[in-house]
């Protein structure tokens, strides 16, 4: 799937590329699948079956001269998941060019992000079968409000949920729902809610993948049970529908300042945390942050100092590298701990549970 940024396109431009590339698609192995267009954004995204970028942009250069801003590989499944559709949908013809299909269907979405308490600690916490129907509640309780709210199911694996709304109004709706059918439930297998929202293809090389990081990120930063909205989502969301929402206080919004911090402290984070040696003093020189900023940016938006923030990221990764074949000594320095002894240490103060003993419960 590729983008072109054009300012000013209008759905009947789409259409005319469109179909010149649909003229000489075989000549550089392409299939031309479809596309969309955004013309309140000036984007349009081209869903192409090709046998590499090259052939993307040696064909878009031919038949129109729109060169792709960026290209990402992508599953068809995916994409119909997200959007709704790999094919062309129902259009309009233009009297003046009758053989010309025309539609304009954007390709942005409200991608909501929910995740719970990892399963593996919910068993140890809870016991075996409480934490089963807790999470049976929960993927029952996603499915019935996605349907409810014209949502698209994309991924429900164990504590991660990932959908896609065209509407704002109704992604809050859906999110509301889901915290109000869980209750109580909601709190104790730790229930937290994002919602952020873009297009598919960026500079990021997965088909909405800055998206749902961002959706990722604000669930870091919401209490309990609460749905965290990324500014863009307070901008457009509508007066009327959040007069209806039941209980605004469970909602949260971040500014696009605290946004861009939480990007690049988490940016930062990824790339470094492997690193043993990574300390508080590379953490304020990645981040361009003081100490003491980065220690009141840190507490404020995520509830924790840099130092915890460190540990605890790698320990949240520690719990994902268990599920493999890693043994303990190999998770310990993948993850950037430096002593195995130290490391099972921190684990079991942070999640009441050993290393090994978290391992075993798979």
């Amino acid at each position: 799937m590729d983008r072109h940024i054009v300012p000013g396109i209008e759905a009947k431009h789409a259409a005319q590329a469109h179909r010149e590339d649909l003229k000489i698609q075989d000549e550089y192995g392409c299939r031309c699948m479809t596309y969309w267009v955004d013309e309140e954004r000036g984007s349009a995204f081209c869903l192409i079956d090709a046998p590499d970028e090259e052939a993307v942009k040696k064909m878009h250069d031919q038949a129109h001269g729109l060169i792709p801003h960026e290209i990402v590989q992508v599953n068809s499944n995916v994409v119909e998941a997200f959007l709704g559709r790999v094919t062309d949908p129902e259009g309009y013809y233009d009297p003046n060019e009758p053989n010309l299909k025309i539609f304009n269907d954007p390709a942005f979405r409200i991608i909501l992000v929910s995740q719970t308490k990892d399963s593996r600690l919910l068993k140890n916490d809870l016991g075996v079968r409480k934490s089963e129907k807790l999470l049976a509640l929960y993927h029952e309780i996603m499915r019935q409000q996605l349907h409810e709210n014209q949502g698209r199911e994309v991924e429900l694996k164990g504590e991660r949920f990932i959908a896609s709304f065209v509407s704002v109004t109704q992604a809050m709706a859906c999110a509301a729902g889901i915290q109000k059918g869980l209750h109580v439930a909601g709190e104790l297998i730790d229930l937290r809610v994002g919602l952020n929202a873009g297009m598919p293809v960026t500079q990021d090389k997965s088909i909405f993948g800055d998206v749902i990081r961002m959706a990722e990120y604000l669930c870091c930063t919401g209490a309990s049970n609460q749905i965290v909205m990324a500014s863009i989502i307070n901008e457009i969301y509508k007066d009327d529908g959040k007069n209806n929402l039941a209980d605004e206080s469970a909602f949260k919004s971040v500014s696009p300042t605290n946004e861009n911090v939480l990007q690049l402290m988490f940016d930062v984070l990824e790339g470094r945390h492997m690193d043993s040696q990574f300390a508080i003093s590379d953490f304020c020189l990645s981040t361009g942050m003081s100490k003491s900023k980065l220690y009141r940016q840190s507490t404020t938006l995520l509830g924790m100092s840099p130092n915890e923030l460190i540990r605890d990221y790698r320990l949240k990764k520690a719990l994902s590298f268990l599920k493999t074949d890693r043994n303990i000594a190999q998770t310990t320095f993948d993850v950037g701990f430096s002593s195995p002894s130290y490391f099972t240490k921190c684990f079991q103060e942070r999640f009441g549970i050993s290393p090994l003993a978290y391992k075993k419960l798979g």
